[in-house]
């Protein structure tokens, strides 16, 4: 599993950009504050890790009457997305466990550095609507907690610059845009990573309110070019300040790139 300096890789056409609204707590709570909605929970069966050693991340998902659920729909390539995140939103991760028997969910995860962490899981049971449940993961060590980095629409990842368009409306959906550059020149032949050209997740600092955004289009509709812009629209659920972290893929390689942005 690829890191950044402080974000790791992992993963609708139209307005239609979100998972299924349920996963974002359209209409209720937002998406991952909670271990159990629906009748259906998240049960790690990994509680605690320590900083710097590789180790397996297991879980299962309970549907009604408490069964592991072994029946789940693929959304854009995958049953399951797994969101890793620090709590102070510093360190982020995008990964796909594998089911490995019986229910259990398992991918390896080398969390670098010690502290509180929330994991996230982004699922559509097969029937049902799509949910998005959080727990929380300790990484034992030396903990150094770290502001979150400063307000700013220009991120550098691996030689690419991100510049980020538009602006977070609390409870509205509001377009956003970002433009991948490298070495000053537009990006023009980005390629598809699950489906899309790019991903975009934010979290909300203090209680990680969880949103995971789809472009406008996509690379089969025809209309949709493969960059340097991807175009999105948010609607995060309330005021606050947020972590964005955009997944796109080009030269064969997935990278992320992270802004803090404000909603009022």
């Amino acid at each position: 599993m690829n890191e950044s300096t402080h974000a790791g890789h992992h993963g609708h056409t139209g307005a239609h950009h979100e998972h299924a609204a349920a996963h974002h707590g359209h209409g209720g709570a937002p998406g991952g504050l909670q271990i159990s909605k629906d009748g259906y929970t998240f049960a790690p069966e990994t509680a605690r890790l320590v900083a710097g050693e590789a180790a397996d991340y297991r879980f299962r998902i309970l549907g009604p009457g408490g069964t592991a659920v072994t029946s789940l729909a693929e959304v854009h390539g995958k049953k399951i997305h797994l969101i890793v995140v620090r709590r102070d939103l510093t360190r982020f991760w995008h990964v796909h466990p594998v089911e490995v028997g019986g229910g259990t969910w398992s991918v390896p995860l080398d969390l670098v550095e010690a502290g509180e962490y929330r994991v996230f899981v982004d699922f559509q049971p097969e029937g049902a609507a799509g949910l998005t449940l959080g727990a929380d993961l300790a990484v034992a060590g030396d903990y150094q907690p770290r502001p979150v980095p400063e307000v700013a629409a220009v991120s550098e990842v691996d030689g690419y610059e991100v510049v980020l368009n538009g602006e977070l409306v609390a409870g509205q959906a509001n377009p956003l845009t970002l433009e991948v550059r490298r070495g000053g020149a537009p990006v023009t032949d980005l390629q598809p990573y699950l489906g899309a050209y790019g991903h975009l997740v934010a979290l909300r600092l203090g209680d990680l309110a969880y949103l995971h955004v789809h472009p406008d289009g996509s690379p089969d509709d025809g209309a949709t070019l493969p960059g340097p812009e991807v175009a999105f629209h948010a609607a995060v659920p309330g005021p606050g300040t947020y972590r964005l972290f955009l997944d796109f893929k080009h030269a064969g390689a997935v990278r992320t790139a992270q802004f803090t942005a404000v909603a009022g």
